[in-house]
């Protein structure tokens, strides 16, 4: 059987991969569970907003295709779609994105300190409610930073971005604010910016395969209908949707691997994990039922 992964030690690029996809098969069940347990009900809710605004497309598309509009009565604007559906999906989205990174950052920090025993569902719940409105903001801000800096300046966009990545990691696993994090993240990731930015974009496009292989048959079905001018199958346009609600968990992978990143570039910097093993030299309690060892 495979040894569990060690999270606080040094890797390299290649390693960063593949312990990420070892993390992630050695823990699959308890993740899994944790998603479904607290991410199940925006996933409930993201699924019927985004099928009300779907049904509400589809049977636009139908009407103008069945000819129910006067075309030179009837021109749709780019606002015409929008409506309260849109705007609730858009909510749960949000909702969904955040609560997925807090349960897997959460699981990841637990597991560290349990010495890579799987948390309870009460450590879970402690931790989610204590950091998800912490990284609820804090996402909106780097969101909104790294957006502006893409905008109106693109490569320092791209130099920014792993950098703000491992902000929300540092603040779950150090437990500490988003203004220290952030300049934190700043000393971590300092003459390792080329390891962790290779490393992300290889996990952020095998992540958007591994979603695209799961959407993509109906997204190509979808095009061909609107290409032939096939009526809209509605139960067929709820399905996608919930395909496309259920790929959230594949978020595992990006979580993971910026975790792993995190926990390089602090064992590069800092050897925590080494002093932490010095630290507990000659604690052995001298009473055990092991037997002597023999040379």
């Amino acid at each position: 059987m495979q040894p569990k992964v060690e999270l606080a030690r040094i890797r390299d690029f290649g390693e960063i991969i593949s312990d990420t996809f070892l993390f992630v098969r050695q823990n699959i069940k308890p993740l899994l569970k944790y998603f479904f347990i607290f991410c199940g009900i925006f996933i409930v809710g993201g699924i019927i907003s985004a099928s009300l605004f779907q049904l509400k497309w589809t049977g636009t598309m139908n009407s103008i295709r069945d000819g129910a509009f006067n075309t030179n009565e009837y021109r749709p604007s780019p606002f015409s779609f929008f409506g309260p559906e849109y705007f609730l999906f858009i909510l749960f989205i949000i909702l969904i994105y955040n609560t997925t990174i807090v349960t897997f950052l959460s699981y990841i920090a637990l597991y560290k300190e349990k010495d890579k025993q799987v948390p309870t569902t009460e450590e879970m719940w402690g931790y989610i409610k204590y950091y998800y409105l912490k990284v609820l903001g804090s996402s909106f801000l780097l969101n909104l930073l790294l957006g502006i800096a893409l905008v109106f300046c693109l490569v320092p966009g791209f130099y920014l971005a792993p950098i703000f990545a491992l902000i929300l990691p540092i603040m779950v696993m150090e437990n500490t604010s988003f203004s220290y994090a952030f300049n934190r993240s700043f000393f971590l990731i300092k003459e390792n910016w080329w390891v962790t930015f290779g490393s992300l974009i290889v996990i952020w496009i095998i992540f958007y395969v591994a979603m695209m292989a799961v959407t993509m048959p109906a997204s190509i079905l979808n095009g061909i209908s609107i290409a032939l001018h096939w009526t809209l199958s509605k139960p067929f346009a709820i399905l996608t949707v919930v395909l496309q609600q259920l790929c959230q968990l594949f978020m595992v992978i990006p979580v993971t691997a910026l975790s792993l990143c995190y926990f390089n570039l602090t064992e590069s910097k800092d050897g925590t994990s080494l002093m932490d093993k010095i630290s507990k030299l000659g604690n052995t309690p001298t009473n055990t039922d092991l037997p002597a060892e023999e040379y």
